[in-house]
């Protein structure tokens, strides 16, 4: 009988929530409704060890006073993203907008490019345009701060290590 070695795989792993702030606009009756926001997202990639991570990513955008976002995109971002360091993500995907009688669009497309910084923060711009079910097209953007609870804790290691050593970060060293 013969047993192979250890198998280590390892994945990334995001979950970052912050506020922010928005404008939409409205194709109704042509005019930008601007709201404060909240950010809340959750996901999953290849090994953090790579140079580039290719995942997963479900995000819900809440617009106080007008309705919550609830989008699933594919992600890319670096490998010092995704280990917690400074880095860069970009996320392109659809979203399900159930709020404002589809004046603001249904199923619009939503890119976010999110800059990561040590220690687990990150500043987020997204932007909403067209929409997958016609007319009337969406058109909006917003920009968040957030903090990645992963990025901080299980995903982080370089330069906050000199700080606050991180004994086994997912992905190993």
């Amino acid at each position: 009988m013969a047993f192979g070695g250890t198998a280590r795989a390892d994945t990334t792993s995001w979950l970052a929530i912050g506020p922010g702030y928005a404008i939409e606009r409205n194709s109704f009756d042509s005019t930008g409704r601007r709201a404060a926001t909240l950010s809340m997202s959750l996901g999953v990639g290849s090994s953090p060890k790579a140079k580039f991570v290719v995942g997963g990513l479900v995000r819900t955008v809440t617009y106080f006073s007008l309705g919550t976002d609830l989008g699933l995109a594919a992600r890319v971002a670096t490998g010092g993203f995704a280990r917690g360091d400074w880095g860069l993500a970009v996320d392109a995907g659809v979203v399900a907008r159930t709020w404002g009688g589809g004046n603001f669009g249904r199923f619009p497309l939503q890119p976010v490019v999110t800059l990561g910084a040590p220690w687990g923060l990150q500043l987020g711009l997204g932007a909403q345009l067209w929409n997958l079910s016609g007319a009337p097209f969406a058109t909006g953007g917003f920009a968040v701060v957030e903090l990645d609870f992963l990025r901080l804790t299980l995903m982080r290691q370089g330069s906050t290590d000199a700080m606050w050593f991180n004994a086994s970060p997912a992905g190993g060293r």
